[in-house]
């Protein structure tokens, strides 16, 4: 049974950083990569960053630079480390694992099998 709990969220000032965290347990060899997400009031579900199995990683452009997503394999922990927060990076934050090859390319929500409860970050 796959389950993730994040941490992490709370409030900062603009120009803060935070440290979010994700607890991953029951992963088992269909994992592809594992994703963090953000959804802020009345918007879409948006992808934020993700890592593939293998290591490689990917930012999205309305974060590139300031934050950036790992992983603590032997404690099965995903970060984001997000830095400069802006008010627009308002949101509750989730972790989500996917299982197939068009979860890593296409970043989409749909793609992803597993979530978090969420966590809020407020800037």
């Amino acid at each position: 049974h796959v389950q993730l709990v994040e941490s992490g969220g709370g409030s900062v000032q603009a120009g803060g950083s935070l440290r979010l965290s994700c607890a991953i347990s029951g992963l088992t060899d269909i994992t592809n990569c594992v994703a963090w997400f953000r959804q802020a009031p009345g918007k879409e579900r948006e992808g934020v960053a993700v890592l593939e199995r293998y290591g490689a990683t990917r930012v999205e452009d309305s974060v590139r630079g300031r934050f950036t997503i790992s992983s603590d394999n032997a404690k099965n922990i995903l970060y984001l480390q997000m830095g400069n927060l802006q008010p627009e990076d308002t949101a509750l934050y989730y972790c989500a694992l996917g299982s197939s090859t068009s979860a890593w390319t296409t970043l989409s929500a749909s793609a992803f099998v597993y979530w978090g409860q969420g966590t809020q970050v407020t800037v």
